[in-house]
């Protein structure tokens, strides 16, 4: 009997099981990790409403629901190869070769290393392995941090870390260079942390991101910001200095910072060095989209989505039959989209085996992902809409050539 295979278990590859499985196909899901939930098992955040954000229970939860659908897990099984041939999908592990028609792609995202003198020191680590040794292993990290990277992955993070108690002395800037042109450049990050204000406990915040609306105000906002940062969770967060160096001994002892101009330029003499036992690097998330790569996937970079994403449409098909994606594959963006999406390449599967059966349930659901979308908490990048339309247009100028030839 097809079963149909999913690679991946995050938010968007359990939520594609259950939905496939629910609807009488057989399926297995490949993950290489020990356990079922990806970058979902780090999450841990209040909602607006007051309800908390669990990550470790909603893996759990989505977990549960898999098995009782009757849904097969190959845990710590990394996959190496994929190929296809006459219409099947064959996906390459250690132990075997697994075999279907209909292939979905839901391997999440990975994060943007950002290159920093002393980052080789034992105590530097990317601020997902932080999220990661707080909420899922319960180890800290250190005592003492500092995180080098505004962004909204660094700022829910470092909300995470305080609950547990770690003291963050300072969200701060790498030092600008042609790798972190972005990054390190007080503007641009200002433009990003806006997007972020409204998870600011400080009243004070959130009215002041009000106020830059044009240009000209958030050049005044950066030129006249405070060189000792603005707090949000009692954690300074400094767009005016930036990490020059890491610094340590046998490991890091704490990192050397500088303040810089409005344009990220440093200022020299202003070096200050701030003691911590561990860094974080935050250079933010790319799709991790390796195995589309090697199916052959035509590819675009849309740095609204995060990068280079595969070709895919509403459905989450791409160009090649039997082939889908979902999750942080196709955009980096918050788990509840990631499990709508799953549940919409799910449904596409199940339509595409049982001949349009599922076409009702699945148009409703691309309607869903749109709506998670629009009340998202978090959102890694502010113009995703944008981003998903430039797609939408990418797909449609492939179907004309296609069409055409």
């Amino acid at each position: 009997m097809n079963k149909a295979i999913i690679i991946g278990a995050g938010p968007a590859g359990l939520s594609a099981a259950i939905t496939i499985a629910e609807n009488g196909v057989s399926v297995i899901v490949i993950d290489e990790y020990m356990k079922p939930g990806g970058r979902l098992l780090g999450q841990l955040y209040e909602e607006p409403t007051g309800k908390w954000w669990n990550g470790i229970k909603e893996s759990k939860n989505l977990y549960d629901q898999a098995i009782a659908a009757g849904v097969e897990f190959k845990l710590q099984t990394p996959v190496s190869n994929i190929e296809n041939q006459d219409g099947f999908w064959y996906v390459y592990t250690e132990d075997e070769v697994y075999t279907t028609s209909h292939l979905l792609l839901a391997t999440g995202a990975a994060e943007v290393p950002l290159p920093i003198p002393g980052w080789t020191l034992p105590g530097v680590m990317s601020v997902g392995a932080a999220q990661v040794m707080t909420n899922v292993h319960r180890v800290k990290p250190g005592e003492r941090g500092v995180i080098i990277g505004v962004n909204v992955l660094s700022s829910a993070i470092a909300m995470e870390l305080k609950l547990a108690n770690i003291d963050v002395a300072a969200i701060t800037l790498p030092k600008m260079n042609r790798v972190t042109e972005k990054s390190g450049n007080p503007l641009d990050v200002m433009n990003s942390l806006l997007h972020v204000s409204h998870m600011a406990p400080s009243a004070f915040v959130k009215m002041g991101s009000k106020l830059m609306k044009n240009d000209f105000m958030k050049k005044m906002g950066i030129t006249f910001y405070p060189k000792n940062g603005v707090k949000m969770w009692d954690i300074p967060i400094m767009l005016r200095k930036a990490v020059v160096e890491i610094y340590g001994e046998d490991k890091v002892e704490g990192v050397k910072l500088a303040t810089i101009t409005p344009s990220g330029e440093v200022i020299a003499g202003s070096e200050q060095n701030i003691e911590a036992d561990f860094v974080c690097i935050a250079g933010g998330l790319y799709p991790l989209a390796e195995l589309a790569a090697v199916a052959g996937c035509p590819f675009y970079h849309i740095e609204e989505l995060g990068g280079y994403v595969p070709l895919h449409n509403e459905r989450m098909e791409t160009p090649i039959e039997g082939l889908y994606v979902a999750g942080n594959i196709t955009g980096i963006e918050g788990a509840k989209v990631a499990i709508s999406q799953g549940i919409t390449a799910g449904l596409a599967i199940v339509n595409s085996m049982d001949g349009g059966k599922q076409e009702a349930k699945l148009l409703d659901s691309i309607k869903a992902i749109e709506e998670t979308r629009n009340n998202a908490y978090i959102q890694f990048h502010p113009e995703v809409k944008a981003g998903k339309q430039k797609l939408q247009n990418y797909w449609n100028l492939h179907k004309k050539a296609v069409a055409i030839n």
